[in-house]
C-alpha cells in the first residue's frame, strides 16, 4: 500500500489490533499477580460447599446432583479410589492433570491448580481450559473415597449481559474503523489536492488555485502553498520580463554600433559625420557597459544572502565625497545644492551605500531642469539615520511612482535613452537598503519635484 489513504487504513487496523493484545496481555498479566490466588479460593469454597453437601446426604443420588450443578456453570472431574474418573459438563480443552494431584486429593489434601498455574505472560490465566487449571477437593460418599475437580464454565458463566457488552465492544471497533476511514480520506483529499498543484507547479503551471477552506494545519499549508505559488508566479513574469528587457537593452547599442560602424567604412564619410558616427558608438558602448556593470551587481546581490561588509565609516563625509565627484555636473546644468548634514558614523557596507548614494544624487540631477535645486539632507536619529534627496525637478506621476523600483522600468523612454539610463538604477538602490533592513520612500508629484527619503537602522 504505497498511498497515503492505504498506509492510513494499515495503521489503523495494526493500531486496533496492537491495543486488543497490549490490553490482553495487560489484563491477564494481572489476573496472574493479583486475581489468580482469589479466584482459586473463590473457587475452592465452592467445590468445599459441594463436597460439603454430598457428605451430609448419605443416600444423594450422587451422579444426579453433580450433573445439576455442572448445568449450573461448572466442570466437574470426579474420580474414585480406583482412578476412575468422570467427567460432568463440557470436556477439557486440555486434560493434563497430574496423576499426584489426583493422588493429592484422594489422601484428603486439597489441590490448588488455579492459584499454581504458572505465571507466563503468554498464558492465559482465566480462561485457560484445562484439568491442570482447577481446584480439587477429597470428599466420601457411601464410604468411597472421591475427589472432586472444578472450575467454571466460561462459555455458561457469559450472561446476556456479556454478550451485550461484548456486541457494544464489536460494533464501537467497528464504527471506529469505518469513522476513521471517512476522517481520513477527508484529511487526505486536500493533500492530495495540493500533490496535483505541486505537480502543476513543477510543470511551471502557475495558474493553479487551490480550493481548500479549511482553518487547520492543512488550511494554512494550503494557504502558504498557495502565497508560494502566486509568488513563483510573480517570479516567473519578472523573469522573462527581464530576460525580454535585457534582451531588448543589449540589442537596440548593438544594432547601433552596427550600423554607425558600417557607415564609418564608407570612404566618401566627411570628417564631421565621421566624429559624429564614432561619438554614437563610444555613447552606445558606455551604455552597453554601464548596463553589465549594474547586471553584475544585481546578480551579485540576488544570490549572496549577506554580500555586505560591514565597516564603521564616516556617513556625512561619504555623502560630501559624492557631491564632490558630481560638481561639475551641477555647475554644468547650473543647478545650486544645499546640504544640511549632522555628523555621523554609522556601520554598513560603505561600497554598495555609495552606489545607493551616487543614483539617488545623479537621478536628482538629470531630472532637474537648468538652474534648478537640490536639497541633501541627513539626520542622526536615536534608531538609525535619515538620508533625503529632494529637487524641484519634472517630477513624476502616480502611475510612475508606484513602479520607480522595477527592474528596466522607465518612465520616459527617449529621456532615459540620451542621458544612459538603463532602468535598474533605482532597482538596485532598493536592493542594497533592504539588505541593510532599512527603507526608503519617495514622494513626487509631477511638474514640482521628487523627494527620496531613505532610513537606516543602526544595526
Amino acid at each position: 500500500m504505497k498511498s497515503l489513504y492505504g498506509k492510513f487504513l494499515a495503521f489503523t487496523v495494526g493500531i486496533m489490533f496492537t491495543s486488543g493484545l497490549v490490553a490482553y496481555l495487560f489484563v491477564n498479566t494481572y489476573y496472574h499477580q493479583v486475581l489468580k490466588e482469589k479466584n482459586d479460593w473463590k473457587n475452592m469454597n465452592i467445590a468445599l460447599s459441594i463436597t460439603s453437601f454430598i457428605e451430609q446426604n448419605g443416600s444423594l443420588d450422587l451422579n444426579e446432583y453433580l450433573r445439576t450443578q455442572a448445568a449450573m456453570g461448572y466442570r466437574l472431574l470426579v474420580i474414585d479410589s480406583k482412578g476412575e474418573a468422570k467427567l460432568y459438563g463440557e470436556p477439557f480443552r486440555k486434560d493434563n492433570l497430574s496423576p499426584a494431584a489426583v493422588e493429592q486429593v484422594l489422601n484428603r489434601e486439597i489441590y490448588h491448580g488455579m492459584r499454581d498455574l504458572p505465571s507466563e505472560t503468554f498464558v492465559t490465566g482465566f480462561f485457560s481450559n484445562e484439568s491442570a487449571n482447577t481446584v480439587g477437593v477429597p470428599f466420601k460418599h457411601q464410604n468411597e473415597q472421591y475427589a472432586l475437580f472444578l472450575r467454571p464454565d466460561i462459555k455458561m458463566l457469559f450472561t446476556e449481559v456479556h454478550h451485550i457488552l461484548g456486541g457494544m465492544v464489536i460494533v464501537m471497533a467497528i464504527f471506529s474503523l469505518l469513522s476513521m476511514l471517512v476522517v481520513a480520506k477527508k484529511l487526505i483529499e486536500p493533500i492530495t489536492k495540493l500533490t496535483v498543484a505541486t505537480k502543476k507547479v513543477g510543470e511551471e503551471q502557475y495558474s493553479e488555485t487551490i480550493q481548500i477552506k479549511r482553518k487547520d494545519e492543512i488550511g494554512q499549508l494550503a494557504q502558504s502553498f498557495q502565497r508560494m505559488t502566486e509568488k513563483l508566479r510573480e517570479n516567473d513574469r519578472m523573469r522573462k520580463e527581464f530576460i525580454s528587457d535585457v534582451s531588448h537593452d543589449f540589442q537596440t547599442p548593438l544594432l547601433n554600433i552596427k550600423g554607425y560602424s558600417a557607415l564609418l567604412l564608407k570612404e566618401e564619410l566627411k570628417e564631421d559625420e565621421r566624429k559624429s558616427y564614432a561619438s554614437v558608438i563610444q555613447s552606445e558602448t558606455e551604455r552597453l557597459s554601464s548596463l553589465t556593470k549594474q547586471l553584475l551587481l544585481l546578480t551579485s546581490l540576488d544570490q549572496l544572502t549577506s554580500p555586505l561588509v560591514m565597516k564603521t565609516f564616516d556617513l556625512s563625509a561619504q555623502l560630501k565625497e559624492t557631491v564632490r565627484k558630481v560638481r561639475w555636473l551641477l555647475e554644468e546644468k547650473e543647478l545650486s545644492l544645499s546640504m544640511d548634514m549632522e555628523d555621523v558614523r554609522y556601520t554598513g557596507d560603505p561600497a554598495f551605500l555609495e552606489k545607493v548614494w551616487e543614483n539617488l544624487l545623479s537621478n536628482a540631477i538629470k531630472y532637474t531642469q537648468v538652474g534648478g535645486s537640490i536639497d541633501l539632507s541627513l539626520t542622526d536619529q536615536a534608531d538609525g539615520v535619515k538620508i533625503s534627496f529632494s529637487d524641484n525637478g519634472i517630477g513624476m506621476a502616480e502611475a510612475t511612482r508606484m513602479h520607480v523600483f522595477d527592474r528596466f522600468y522607465r518612465a520616459d523612454q527617449s529621456r532615459t535613452k540620451e542621458s544612459g539610463g538603463t532602468g535598474l538604477g533605482l532597482s538596485i538602490v532598493q536592493q542594497v537598503i533592504s539588505l541593510h533592513q532599512g527603507t526608503i520612500e519617495v514622494h513626487s508629484e509631477l511638474g514640482k519635484g521628487t523627494c527620496f527619503t531613505v532610513f537606516l537602522p543602526k544595526l
